[in-house]
């Protein structure tokens, strides 16, 4: 176990709620907790069973008055989140309240825990590997049901366990060849040379299918940003509200309204999609409108996805085209919007100007269409195979690019093997798909990385 001192945080948001949660885990958690804390009862909470909760008041001893009262929740190694004795202090939810009771357990000889300490006294006592505990901030920052059973499904061990796999088959071939190499005139059991390819192919397809998931987890985690453009007055305020289900841009028959961005998230199909209702581009004298256009032309050069409506009263006009020649390169979707209205959209040219690009008809106004243009969106996201969410995805850059080193090092390994080379050279490309594959669970990262990734969490987790 990786013995330290014992630390103390606030694990609740900060501000008013109904209950605040003060976590102190260390060797001295319960004794310190003991001296300011008086049951209703009379237990010492030295004596209590573990995972039993106590009702009583927190007293200052520097005064000894009462600061609250609260339910202590006893939870003795090694079978806790840490697996260090913990305690849990619940009290009222006002900040004052929650920050006075952690004062008190500071003073009282527990140290105030870094950012993520808690979780990362978890991974260093080996109670959850490294690829896990990064998918508990995960689980905290889901935006949707989809990327909270991904993260759930990182928490519960399935990436490590496909990591594992791929670890054992290069260890299995690591040994085997490190065998022959010191006994070359011995014959080595379970194994057969003649096998040595397929079992070199086999640690790349795995490496292989589980990096072909990187960019549907990292669509899943991050989202999408989804600028919807368009010429003053076709309706992309009335289209954000549509997809919103709520008024949140204002909407009149002016051109030029929206002079400024609004970013909005919204969930499509388990998506995250962050989405920009910009300021109408086109060329303008008006001085505020102009910074909107500016500011509309930079968030399209960065948009994943493009909503370019149009306006089927009006038709195809100048504007529109200098538009489609400005997204020509993006992905996107075409917004037919306002058919209630009389259509003047020749839709056989359009489909000449954005060749194999998805057009649904809606009015925004009348929310008619809106579904069909989120099930277009997401089948162009994910090509029709959003629904396989139970699969194991990585989502997690650092895993990505470790991977990546893993990989390459083994079709370094497959190329070295299929040019008969000595065996010390594969052995040698092994360890570093080894060593790279390691770095996902944290068996083979430095200190100083471990430092950095737990940083990210905030505190009391």
């Amino acid at each position: 176990m990786y013995v330290t001192d014992t630390i103390a945080a606030i694990s609740t948001a900060v501000g008013e709620g109904g209950i605040g949660i003060v976590r102190i885990s260390g060797p001295e958690a319960i004794e310190i907790v003991e001296e300011i804390f008086v049951s209703k009862k009379e237990k010492s909470l030295v004596e209590v069973d573990s995972y039993t909760a106590h009702y009583g008041q927190i007293i200052d001893p520097r005064n000894q008055q009462i600061v609250d009262e609260v339910i202590t929740l006893v939870m003795k190694a090694p079978k806790t989140y840490t697996t260090e004795d913990i305690v849990e202090i619940d009290c009222h939810g006002g900040p004052i309240v929650v920050q006075k009771i952690l004062d008190v357990v500071l003073h009282s000889g527990a140290r105030l825990a870094d950012p993520g300490e808690f979780t990362k006294r978890a991974f260093l006592n080996g109670r959850i590997d490294l690829a896990q505990a990064e998918a508990i901030i995960d689980l905290i920052r889901s935006q949707t049901e989809v990327g909270l059973e991904v993260a759930i499904d990182q928490l519960e061990g399935g990436l490590s366990k496909k990591v594992d796999q791929i670890k054992q088959d290069i260890v299995s071939l690591l040994a085997h060849l490190e065998a022959t190499i010191d006994f070359p005139e011995d014959e080595i059991e379970d194994f057969n040379p003649d096998q040595l390819g397929a079992r070199i192919n086999e640690a790349i397809k795995k490496t292989s299918d589980l990096l072909a998931t990187s960019q549907r987890g990292k669509i899943l985690k991050e989202g999408l940003e989804v600028a919807i453009i368009g010429k003053p007055n076709v309706g992309k305020s009335s289209l954000l509200n549509a997809l919103l289900r709520e008024r949140r841009a204002i909407v009149t028959e002016v051109p030029g309204t929206t002079r400024d961005v609004i970013e909005e998230v919204i969930n499509i199909d388990g998506i995250p999609l962050k989405i920009i209702d910009t300021a109408g581009i086109r060329k303008t004298e008006d001085k505020v409108e102009k910074i909107g256009v500016e500011k509309s032309e930079q968030f399209l050069k960065r948009a994943d996805l493009v909503l370019l409506v149009v306006d089927i009263n009006q038709g195809i006009t100048t504007e529109d085209r200098d538009l489609i020649k400005l997204i020509k390169d993006k992905k996107k979707v075409v917004v037919a919007n306002k058919f209630d209205l009389d259509n003047n959209l020749n839709l056989d040219s359009l489909e000449e100007l954005l060749p194999e690009t998805p057009i649904v008809k809606t009015s925004a106004i009348e929310n008619e269409g809106i579904d069909r243009l989120e099930d277009v969106i997401s089948d162009l996201v994910f090509s029709g195979d959003i629904r396989a969410s139970n699969q194991t995805l990585i989502t997690n850059m650092r895993h990505k690019n470790a991977l990546d080193r893993a990989h390459q090092r083994l079709l370094d390994v497959r190329e070295t093997f299929e040019k008969r080379l000595p065996n010390d050279f594969i052995t040698i490309d092994l360890r570093a798909a080894l060593e790279a594959v390691g770095e996902v669970t944290g068996d083979t990262i430095g200190e100083d990385i471990i430092d950095q990734i737990f940083a990210d969490f905030c505190l009391g987790k």
